[in-house]
C-alpha cells in the first residue's frame, strides 16, 4: 500500500470556519468526482472492449456466441473481486482514514488498466493471454471495489447537512463521466483507423493513456483534507477495532437492505450499457456507432440527471425518490425492448435516455447518500462498500451473461430477459420498502461539525440499536 503525506494536518478540518469548511467540502467533492471518473474510465473501457474487441482477440477459437459469453465472463470476474476490495479497503477506510484509501484504490486500478494495454493476444500467446487478462481484471475489480465506498463516504461526511444528497452525487456523476470518457476514447480510436489496425494494436491506446489520468487523480486527492467525521472519531478514540465484526453484529439489517436496494439498479445499468452494445450489433444488425453514440448521450445527460435526482432527496427524502425509480425501472423493461426492436434511431435513443437518465439515475444518484446514512460512522465505509459490491456480483456483472444466454436459447426473443429484470426489480422494491428514511439523520453523534438537535436521530442509530 502507498501511504501519501497529507498536505495539511488531518485535524485542521475541525478548526476551520463555516465558509472555509464549505470551501473544503467543495474541493473534496471535486476530488471525489475526478478520481471516480478515472476509475470508471478504466472499468468501462474494459466493458466496451469486452463487448466489441476481446471476443475476437482472446477467444477466437470459440463459436461467436460462446466467445461473447467468455469475454463477458472475464468482465464479470471484476465484479466477483469487488467484494474483496470493498471489504479490504472498507475496513482500512474505517480504521485508517477515507483519504488514504482513495489514493490506494486509484493506484491499484490504474496499474491494472495500463497492463491490460500491454497484454499479448490469443494469436501470440494462446490461452495464456486470457489467463493474464483474467488476473488483471481481478485487480481492477479489487480497486473499484474499494473506490466507491471511499469516495461517497468522504463526500457525504464533508457535506453540509442540508445538501448531503447533492454533494454525495459527485462520485456518482463520475460514473457517466468515466463512461463518456472511455466510450469517446474508444470511438475516437475506432474511427481514426481501419478495423484491421484497431484489432491489431489500436485498442491498446485508450488503456495505455490511462496512466496520465491516474497521475492527475492522485495529485488531486493528495491535496484534499480527511473527513471531519473520521478525524473526530480519531480524536475521541471511538474508532471500531473490528469494523467487519461490528457491522455483522449490529448492522446486518442495514446490510441486507442496502444489498437488495441495489440489485435492480445494477442489473439494468449493465443491460442498458454493456449488453446494449452487443445487442445493437448482433441482434438488431445496426452499426456499432449506434450503441456508442447513445451511450455517450446518456453519459453527457448524466451530468444533469444524477445531481438532480440526488438534490430531490434533500427536498423530499431519500426513500420516496429511490422507490419511485425502482418501481418505474421494473415496469419499463418491456417497453425498453419494444423501442429497441423498432430499429428506429429516435426510438432507441428514447429507450436509452428514459431507461437510464430518468429511471436508473433516480436510483443511482441518491444511492451514495442513502448508503452512507444507513450505516453507523464507525462501520460506514465497510458497510456501504460491502453492500454495494456484493449486489454488484449478484446482479451487475452477470446480467449481460444471463441476457446473452437467454436470448440465444430463445432465438432472440426478449421476454426471458424482461422476466429476469422484473424478478430482480420486485426484490429491490421490497428492500426499499423495508428501508427507513434517513434524510434528517445525524452522521455522527459527537461530530464537531454536526450536533444532533432535539428529535433528530444519529445515522443508522447507535451501534446497539440497529
Amino acid at each position: 500500500m502507498v501511504a501519501a503525506k497529507n498536505a495539511v494536518p488531518d485535524d485542521a478540518i475541525l478548526t476551520l470556519g463555516e465558509s472555509e469548511r464549505r470551501h473544503e467540502a467543495r474541493k473534496v467533492v471535486f476530488a471525489s468526482f475526478i478520481g471516480t471518473t478515472i476509475e470508471w474510465y478504466d472499468f468501462y473501457l474494459y466493458s466496451t472492449c469486452a463487448a466489441l474487441i476481446f471476443p475476437r482477440l482472446f477467444f477466437p477459437h470459440m463459436e461467436t456466441w460462446l466467445g461473447i459469453i467468455a469475454s463477458f465472463a472475464t468482465y464479470a470476474l471484476g465484479f466477483v473481486a469487488r467484494p474483496v476490495g470493498a471489504w479490504l479497503f472498507g475496513v482500512l477506510g474505517d480504521r485508517q482514514g477515507r483519504k488514504k484509501v482513495l489514493i490506494e484504490t486509484l493506484l491499484v486500478m490504474g496499474i491494472g488498466t495500463v497492463l491490460i494495454g500491454l497484454l499479448p493476444t490469443y494469436e501470440t500467446a494462446g490461452s495464456i493471454a486470457a489467463l493474464f487478462l483474467i488476473i488483471l481484471r481481478l485487480a481492477q475489480g479489487i480497486g473499484i471495489g474499494g473506490e466507491w465506498g471511499s469516495a461517497v463516504v468522504i463526500a457525504v461526511e464533508h457535506a453540509p447537512k442540508e445538501l448531503r444528497g447533492l454533494y454525495g452525487s459527485a462520485p456518482q456523476v463520475g460514473v457517466p463521466a468515466g463512461l463518456l470518457l472511455s466510450t469517446f476514447a474508444f470511438w475516437l480510436t475506432s474511427h481514426s483507423m481501419s478495423d484491421a489496425a484497431l484489432f491489431a494494436w489500436g485498442w491498446r491506446i485508450p488503456f495505455l493513456a490511462g496512466i496520465v489520468l491516474v497521475i492527475l487523480g492522485i495529485a488531486i486527492r493528495i491535496s484534499m483534507m480527511e473527513s471531519p467525521v473520521f478525524v473526530d472519531m480519531v480524536k475521541q478514540k471511538t474508532l471500531s477495532k473490528s469494523p467487519t465484526r461490528d457491522m455483522l453484529q449490529t448492522q446486518r439489517r442495514s446490510l441486507w437492505i442496502a444489498i437488495g436496494m441495489r440489485l435492480l439498479q445494477n442489473a439494468v445499468f449493465y443491460l442498458y450499457t454493456s449488453f446494449f452494445l452487443i445487442y445493437v450489433v448482433q441482434y438488431l444488425h445496426l452499426p456499432r456507432s449506434v450503441g456508442l453514440n447513445n451511450i455517450m448521450l446518456y453519459s453527457a445527460l448524466g451530468f444533469i440527471s444524477l445531481p438532480f435526482w440526488s438534490w430531490l432527496t434533500d427536498k423530499f427524502g431519500r426513500k420516496v425518490v429511490y422507490l419511485t425509480g425502482t418501481v418505474l425501472s421494473t415496469l419499463f423493461v418491456v417497453p425498453y425492448f419494444w423501442l429497441l426492436q423498432t430499429g428506429s434511431m429516435f426510438a432507441i435513443t428514447v429507450a436509452v435516455v428514459v431507461g437510464l437518465n430518468f429511471f436508473h439515475d433516480s436510483m443511482y444518484g441518491p444511492q451514495a447518500v442513502y448508503y452512507s446514512e444507513l450505516f453507523d460512522a464507525k462501520v460506514r465505509q465497510t458497510g456501504a462498500s460491502v453492500a454495494y459490491a456484493v449486489a454488484s456480483v449478484l446482479a451487475g456483472g452477470f446480467s449481460p451473461i444471463i441476457a446473452e444466454y437467454l436470448l440465444h436459447k430463445m432465438n432472440g426473443q426478449t421476454w426471458g430477459v424482461s422476466l429476469y429484470v422484473i424478478v430482480v426489480g420486485i426484490l429491490s422494491i421490497i428492500a426499499v420498502l423495508c428501508a427507513r428514511e434517513t434524510k434528517d439523520d445525524i452522521l455522527y453523534e459527537k461530530s464537531a461539525t454536526e450536533k444532533p438537535a432535539t428529535g433528530q436521530r444519529v445515522a443508522a442509530g447507535r451501534l446497539s440499536t440497529n
